[in-house]
């Protein structure tokens, strides 16, 4: 077991075939809970999911490759859509445990779209009910594990303060609103950005008082936080939002100075406390547009997605393509089974 549990899923699967002994181990809850364990650590599970769209006919297609320094064009993986082969228009709105939430439109005329769970390892996938209030270009998701309820759960919120939050326990299998803030906040999102899930909690950027600060929302008991910038980030007018990075929460912002943009970086060392905050990088953005951090390599490089459709990373240049990227996620290789997740059809 402890050799099987070293390998990634794709071997995994093959493996399934080859006996019902194997077929039952690996899936087993305990085999998928050591592997999922073991890949915490792997750097190798790590892999860029990617949305690609072809300006001349927009048509969208889906692409896998190993997070590595070096790419090859032969460890890029065209990937299947879960639902319509060819959607009209899908996004990719957050991953966790090698899982990630998914939306999908059929065609233009279609007003309502479809929201999935799905694991791009195992290619499984379930449809999820609709939360009651309209999804929009600015509505953010997070999706997080509970330890204490042992399930997993989807946070939706909204741009601004127009409509409240809402939650999905996947175990229970509906949409129901959480509070409102006790002081009111007016919630600020970057373009294509997640509610960071770190240290148990959904974190997003708002303002309180006229001032950003980053607020934060419990998976377990479901209640409100703040975690305070320090002066110097407190005042910020540019374009900020809130990520993880290698296991810590992290600011990033897009200033805007005559002739450039620039991209800064802030990482919390110790979580939840204010003066904790130190500067991670400052880098010219290349690209003149709103840069998201995505993943940072072993040797420091970090990667970025642009609202511009490119990504780009700070020493290398830009990420190879060949259409607009529409979206992009880092993730890590995992077994977990959207199936098992709730009690949802397939």
């Amino acid at each position: 077991m402890d050799i099987l549990s070293r390998l990634p899923v794709q071997s995994l699967l093959r493996f399934k075939c080859v006996s019902k002994y194997w077929k039952t181990l690996i899936s087993e809850p305990y085999f998928k809970k050591k592997h999922l364990n073991r890949a915490k650590n792997d750097q190798d599970s790590q892999k860029l999911l990617t949305i690609q769209m072809c300006s001349k006919n927009r048509i969208f297609s889906m692409y896998c490759c190993p997070l590595l320094p070096v790419q090859l064009v032969e460890d890029v993986q065209k990937l299947n859509f879960p639902s319509n082969p060819t959607p009209w228009q899908c996004r990719i709105h957050c991953c966790y445990d090698g899982l990630a939430v998914m939306e999908v439109r059929d065609n233009f005329k279609d007003k309502h779209s479809t929201l999935l769970l799905w694991n791009p390892s195992t290619r499984e996938s379930i449809v999820l009910p609709s939360p009651e209030f309209p999804r929009g270009s600015l509505t953010c998701f997070g999706l997080g594990y509970d330890s204490t309820s042992g399930g997993y759960k989807i946070f939706q919120h909204y741009q601004g303060c127009s409509f409240p939050g809402e939650i999905l326990a996947l175990k229970g299998g509906s949409w129901r609103r959480i509070d409102e803030h006790p002081r009111g906040i007016d919630n600020r999102f970057v373009c294509r950005q997640f509610l960071a899930f770190v240290h148990a909690a959904f974190h997003w950027i708002a303002y309180s008082r006229n001032h950003a600060v980053v607020v934060s929302f419990s998976i377990s008991n479901e209640v409100y936080g703040e975690i305070p910038f320090p002066e110097e980030m407190s005042a910020l007018t540019a374009l900020i939002g809130a990520t993880v990075l290698e296991g810590m929460l992290c600011v990033h912002s897009n200033s805007i100075y005559p002739g450039k943009r620039t991209i800064k970086l802030w990482v919390l060392k110790e979580y939840g406390i204010k003066e904790s905050w130190i500067p991670f990088l400052s880098v010219e953005d290349p690209t003149g547009a709103i840069s998201i951090p995505k993943y940072r390599f072993a040797d420091g490089e970090m990667l970025f997605w642009c609202n511009e459709g490119v990504m780009f990373r700070t020493r290398c240049g830009p990420w190879p393509r060949c259409d607009t990227i529409f979206d992009g996620h880092a993730f890590r290789e995992r077994l977990i089974s959207p199936t098992r997740c709730g009690p949802f059809g397939a």
